[in-house]
């Protein structure tokens, strides 16, 4: 926040005070049938899947919360004398959530599902505005284009629980008295005209490799890393469907995990001709080059690196190559991000609290805490979210003196 402003008489623009909801929104023309939507995926539960993914694959899970904090940031700044703007950024909803909050959990769907529902609610007069995050595996688009449909369990759907709001700008009243609207945030995707497409779709199948992996190997440890084998034993059957249900037990209990037995039953003509093969395999290897493939294939399909998810801190602590990837990362992805997701906040925001709130910003802070020495102090304060005075003459200085200064007295 720059305190030269305040000297050279800043003030910020408010927005005229007879601004109604009427004049920011528009009344949906109807209420929308619970009977007609579009359906995300084949079945409609594609969201689901991916959420099941997201609880199984670590990779791919410790990838989509890292993206998330990124671009939910440390906090906000923004100009002074914005004191509508700075108790909203502080409670945004009756649940008394803060602003960063619910980025974060819109920030959370947009990476995971590639879509992401955040609800508004004021009133007629505009007196206040609430934001709500709706988790957006239980949405869904109404098929007349203008409404959400928000239903708790759409694999047992029923029209009659299914909840309907309009999309912003349209509002409804709701049974409140209040007005609601919903923005639907997606991400782009050739030939997908209704849902977003999460950036990470190629890497599904490799986030799948992984998550195997790691049974396999949980599978070996819980079988003391034995060698799986076949039993044979003398016996019989007296009819053919006996001889399926002890093949389909077998099956069940023993196929596909390693350190396992096999039992086989056959008939023997004379003697005893019971004994144990055991199965050698030396393919650990292969399944632990898969891993890594894998691993690599997960952080290339969402975009990003692999020193920002902790992946490479086994092989040591290398803080130039993560501040390199941060500012790599934040230029290619942050950004972009916490802008398509504040844009359409900050003109709500801006309207209803009647504040100029484009100054609004996320702060971003590097996993560490270097800064580069060709940077200024006040530089430096403002990309931490720190308050700063480009005129003040000590915070002219370079990090580099100060660093050269504190190394000296430390010497």
């Amino acid at each position: 926040m720059e305190k030269n402003r305040e000297r050279k008489g800043f003030v910020p623009r408010l927005f005229t005070p007879r601004n109604t909801a009427r004049d920011i929104f528009r009344p949906a023309p109807r209420a929308a049938s619970g009977s007609g939507f579009w359906r995300w995926g084949n079945d409609n539960l594609y969201p689901y899947a991916l959420s099941l993914m997201y609880r199984r694959a670590t990779i791919h899970r410790r990838i989509v919360n890292d993206k998330a904090d990124y671009i939910a940031g440390k906090g906000f700044t923004h100009d002074e004398g914005l004191p509508g703007l700075a108790a909203f950024i502080r409670h945004v909803n009756r649940d008394g959530e803060t602003l960063r909050q619910v980025l974060r959990k819109l920030a959370l769907d947009r990476v995971l599902f590639g879509n992401a529902f955040v609800e508004v609610v004021t009133d007629a007069e505009a007196s206040f505005l609430a934001l709500f995050h709706q988790d957006a595996s239980r949405c869904r688009l109404a098929c007349d284009g203008s409404h959400v449909l928000l239903h708790q369990d759409w694999s047992r759907y029923d029209a009659d629980e299914a909840r309907s709001l309009p999309l912003w700008p349209l509002t409804e009243t709701g049974a409140d008295g209040k007005l609601h609207a919903v923005i639907h945030y997606s991400d782009y995707e050739p030939m997908f005209g209704h849902y977003g497409v999460p950036s990470y779709i190629a890497g599904m199948n490799v986030s799948a490799i992984a998550y195997k992996t790691d049974c396999w190997n949980i599978s070996r440890l819980d079988n003391s890393f034995q060698l799986s084998g076949v039993m044979m034993l003398d016996g019989g059957v007296d009819n053919e469907e006996q001889a399926e249900e002890l093949v389909r037990r077998a099956e069940r209990k023993f196929a596909g995990k390693p350190g396992q037995v096999m039992f086989m039953i056959k008939d023997c003509e004379a003697g005893d001709s019971s004994r144990y093969i055991p199965i050698a395999s030396s393919n650990e290897g292969d399944w632990r080059d898969l891993h890594e493939q894998a691993t690599s294939d997960i952080v290339v399909a969402h975009s990003w690196f692999r020193s920002l998810s902790g992946l490479d801190y086994g092989s040591g602590f290398d803080s130039e190559r993560i501040l390199h990837e941060y500012e790599v990362a934040l230029n290619t992805v942050i950004l972009s991000a916490q802008e398509e997701l504040l844009d359409p906040l900050k003109a709500l925001m801006g309207q209803v609290l009647r504040e100029e709130c484009g100054s609004l910003s996320v702060v971003n802070r590097p996993p560490t805490r270097s800064k580069p020495l060709y940077m200024k102090v006040w530089e430096a304060r403002r990309a931490d979210g720190l308050d700063y005075d480009p005129e003040d003459e000590q915070e002219q200085l370079f990090v580099a003196q100060i660093t050269k200064y504190a190394m000296r007295n430390i010497d």
